[in-house]
């Protein structure tokens, strides 16, 4: 036994699943095997898995590995060939971390590294009734819908998420799809008792965060959820943290509307785009649904 489990039998029983998280992430290619951890935690290994996730929103080994991935991430964005980064994060094999990539991140190894090199995005800037939203797209679907101050700001985050993509600035009339997700887009605030429309998307994302981006898009409009109620409605009451980090991960805002989620106390939480246009939207949909609700005469 490592000093790491060590510490964590040593702990009340309650601290113990943290303690195996943090040992973890402390070295997620060299952790200890889980089934090391859950004898540390008092645990079986089932046992261990179950309530990791329900806590943390992944199963340890899971975990582990998107610790990896985002490891990797770092190490090719420094400038480090694919095969020096694929051990650097502990991946053994490297077919499995081509897999896990594309799925976690949308592209290979070699794109990412290369900053989306080869990827064609289009893209266009709307007014809406909360200002300046950048929607944009590659041939698969949409990659970004992201409010903003201004159009350079915009611009500068989707070239900070893409830098050597062949990034294509278009009018709105200009592009027949692209028009069309414009043309739903616009639709929602026209018409705020419209839900949010289905759209292709190009993204990438884990089995958890799927699941709670399906869930966001089921709080009716002009109401708000906890991180605590969204964990709970997807079956894992006590992934709350987990629920708040999945938000954080959508670039999709409007269409997946984590604006609507809050902290357990009231307060607004974060809202990777500011807050104040997250209280923006939240204003825009709550008078929307007010009017909605108007008797005619």
């Amino acid at each position: 036994m490592n000093a790491a489990t060590h510490a964590m039998t040593a702990a009340l029983p309650r601290d113990r699943l943290e303690l195996a998280r943090q040992c973890i992430a402390r070295d997620p290619a060299a952790s200890p095997a889980m089934g090391e951890l859950a004898r540390a935690a008092g645990l079986s290994p089932s046992q261990f898995t179950r309530r990791f996730r329900a806590r943390y929103g992944l199963a340890p080994a899971e975990y582990a590995r998107s610790l990896r991935v985002d490891g990797f991430k770092r190490t090719l964005r420094g400038g480090s060939e694919v095969t020096d980064a694929i051990y650097a994060a502990g991946f053994g094999s490297p077919s499995r971390v081509y897999e896990d990539t594309a799925r976690l991140i949308g592209m290979t190894p070699g794109a990412y590294r290369r900053g989306g090199a080869g990827l064609a995005i289009r893209y266009t800037v709307i007014d809406t009734p909360i200002g300046r939203v950048l929607v944009a797209a590659t041939e698969r679907g949409v990659c970004a819908i992201t409010p903003g101050s201004d159009d350079a700001a915009l611009e500068r985050a989707l070239a900070e998420e893409f830098p050597k993509a062949e990034r294509t600035r278009v009018d709105e009339g200009a592009d027949g799809w692209l028009a069309d997700v414009v043309r739903r887009i616009a639709t929602q605030f026209a018409d705020a008792g419209q839900p949010a429309p289905a759209l292709p998307a190009d993204l990438r994302a884990t089995a958890f965060q799927w699941q709670v981006w399906n869930a966001l898009t089921r709080i009716p409009l002009g109401e708000t959820r906890s991180y605590a109620e969204v964990a709970r409605e997807i079956g894992r009451p006590t992934a709350a943290r987990a629920v708040a980090r999945a938000c954080a991960s959508n670039r999709l805002a409007l269409i997946v509307p984590c604006h609507r989620v809050i902290r357990e106390d009231g307060s607004m939480g974060g809202y990777r785009w500011g807050l104040q246009a997250k209280d923006a939207l939240l204003h825009f949909e709550r008078e929307a649904s007010s009017r909605s609700r108007r008797p005619t005469r």
